[in-house]
């Protein structure tokens, strides 16, 4: 542990005299092993880190009075449960990314420390347990998903060639699979009986948390759960009209109801269906080329846990019109002010991804990745 940490404090030294003043400014365009670095460095400060924390705890005795770490031994850093699953999804994926990077063997230490099989038997204990039927659903669930998807991709990846194989990622996704299972079973269980999506604009959103699972369902071949989510996000949004975007953001926002919904919808339909459906569920979208129609939004104080959600909102944003566009037809007359719209949110998004403040520097590192790696596109 002692040396993890020596290697943790080098790295985030690296980090910082690579990107001193301006922190965020390199990345704004570019995505490369220097903002790597840096947005590794910020999960692994905290991955381990288990206070401030908010836990989200039902408790029925006195037996459930414990200390994060007892509760939830793999994931009880970066101050809530789900920024902990997706600080560790952060670290996966840019392993994946930068295999030979200075702060690979950090990652790989963190991540193996965490993913034991002992650590994710006692998760899955948890999350089964009585009083806990809607624990982290859909949003925390969503992304352990997304970390058993990307533990599966990182094994194939790591399999070619044979002799040089790495059996951590293997290792590492069989311990997860009980704890995946649980999650996906969970959601199964859910959606048939949501009557009505949630449509806010944090973490209860039920088209965001949809279009994790679409992914992966496609990803794992589990067709019974594509099938499931794909009749659901229709059920759901395919009569929708006019979606009010002057109504956005909520002021502690760091989703878009109607990005995302448009974001869920690319994933069930044909180009040309949702180019048709898109008209009339977003048509004040310009067809000039113009990003005007939609500008990033500023955050007043960045150390309120709150009011930050708005830097996660333009980095979500930006990867929401991106894949509206990748869905829509090749000479769809609308990409232009889509792409224009993304690009002003991705460069305001990455600029705020400093680590200057925990209550941001905690999860909008995997924000960042999501957005730059084009996870959920190609």
């Amino acid at each position: 542990m002692i040396r993890h940490i020596f290697v943790l404090i080098l790295l985030m030294c690296a980090a910082a005299a690579q990107n001193p003043a301006g922190a965020g400014a390199e990345s704004a365009h570019t995505f490369d092993a220097a903002a790597a670095q840096r947005f590794a460095s910020l999960a692994l400060a905290c991955v381990h880190k288990e206070y401030p924390n908010k836990i989200s705890h039902s408790l029925l005795s006195d037996a459930d009075v414990a200390p994060p770490r007892k509760l939830t031994p793999a994931f009880y850093g970066c101050y809530d449960w789900h920024s902990s699953v997706h600080g560790h999804w952060l670290l996966v994926r840019l392993l994946r990314t930068f295999p030979d990077a200075p702060f690979a063997f950090a990652a790989r230490t963190a991540v193996a420390e965490s993913l034991t099989s002992a650590n994710l038997a006692q998760e899955a204990a948890y999350l089964n347990a009585e009083g806990r039927a809607s624990f982290e659903r859909p949003y925390g669930l969503a992304w352990l998903l997304q970390l058993g998807q990307e533990l599966r991709e990182w094994e194939k990846s790591s399999s070619v060639p044979k002799a040089a194989a790495d059996p951590l990622p293997a290792k590492l996704a069989a311990n997860l699979r009980p704890l995946e299972q649980a999650a996906a079973g969970r959601l199964k269980t859910w959606l048939p009986k949501l009557s009505y999506p949630v449509r806010s604009g944090e973490h209860s959103q039920t088209a965001f948390a949809m279009g994790l699972m679409i992914d992966y369902a496609r990803a794992t071949d589990d067709r019974p759960f594509f099938n499931l989510l794909r009749g659901k996000a229709r059920d759901y949004y395919q009569k929708d009209e006019n979606c009010p975007l002057a109504y956005e953001p909520s002021g502690e926002d760091f989703l878009s109801p109607c990005l995302a919904e448009a974001d869920v919808m690319r994933r069930v339909l044909a180009p040309e269906d949702f180019a048709r459906w898109l008209r009339g569920f977003m048509p004040q979208l310009p067809t000039d080329g113009s990003g005007s129609w939609l500008q990033p939004e500023v955050v007043s104080d960045p150390s309120d846990p709150k009011l930050a959600h708005l830097d996660g909102l333009n980095l979500s944003r930006a990867w929401m019109l991106e894949g509206i566009a990748s869905g829509l037809p090749s000479g769809d007359p609308r990409l232009a002010a889509l792409r224009a719209s993304a690009a002003a949110h991705r460069n305001a998004g990455l600029a705020s991804v400093t680590g200057a403040h925990y209550e941001g520097g905690h999860w909008l590192g995997s924000f960042a990745v999501y957005l730059t790696t084009r996870r959920g596109i190609d």
